[in-house]
């Protein structure tokens, strides 16, 4: 089974996933931040480097989903790559910090991708506020993300509402992060995991 937490910058995907991952005993399959080796550039020059952020996103998140269905093990992923083609880019397009050419390029690269891909059984949403997302930015401290913009991260939000609401492809989950604090509250936590049991019993 291959579930999926989706949700936007500081919404807490990588925490959920871990403590999701420790109570099922699922493999968790993470977003490549750390050796990521465009982000730091990427946060300094987006119109230079948006491109190429995308396209290595693209190309492991593939790769990703090719070896979870491979792996046969139920895997709890951290971001999909839905989020890469109908948020990141396009608002990258849109802010014009991504050229129509090179955006139509990356576009026809993910629709042939997504052709041979199969989505999750269950997508898990974290809804936050943009303060709520500023706020967990802050408590992390990651130093390449202190250029974060008010309005970048408000445009983001703006998508992924837009997306979660049109959301047909599987079963999807929506959690209200600004009224559930599952990463310091046991009990917060218990409510999200009572909510996935629901679902994943659905799917059987």
């Amino acid at each position: 089974m291959h579930i999926a937490v989706a949700g936007n910058i500081g919404s807490g995907k990588t925490t959920l996933t871990k403590l999701l991952a420790k109570h099922y005993k699922w493999e968790a399959n993470y977003e490549d931040v750390e050796s990521n080796p465009y982000l730091n550039n990427f946060y300094e020059d987006m119109q230079r480097w948006s491109f190429n952020l995308q396209i290595y996103f693209l190309n492991t998140r593939f790769r990703q989903i090719i070896d979870i269905r491979n792996s046969g093990n139920t895997v709890i992923q951290d971001r999909t790559i839905y989020e890469d083609a109908y948020i990141f880019a396009p608002n990258l397009h849109s802010m014009g910090l991504m050229t129509t050419r090179d955006f139509d390029n990356y576009i026809s690269l993910f629709e042939l991708i997504n052709s041979f891909i199969k989505p999750p059984d269950l997508l898990i949403y974290l809804k936050a506020g943009v303060p709520t997302l500023v706020n967990q930015i802050q408590k992390r401290g990651r130093e390449y993300e202190n250029s974060i913009r008010i309005d970048y991260l408000k445009k983001l939000n703006e998508l992924y509402e837009e997306w979660i609401e049109n959301y047909r492809l599987g079963n999807k989950l929506i959690v209200n992060v600004d009224n559930n604090e599952f990463d310091e509250n046991p009990e917060d936590l218990g409510i999200v995991i009572q909510k996935i049991d629901a679902e994943i019993h659905g799917l059987f």
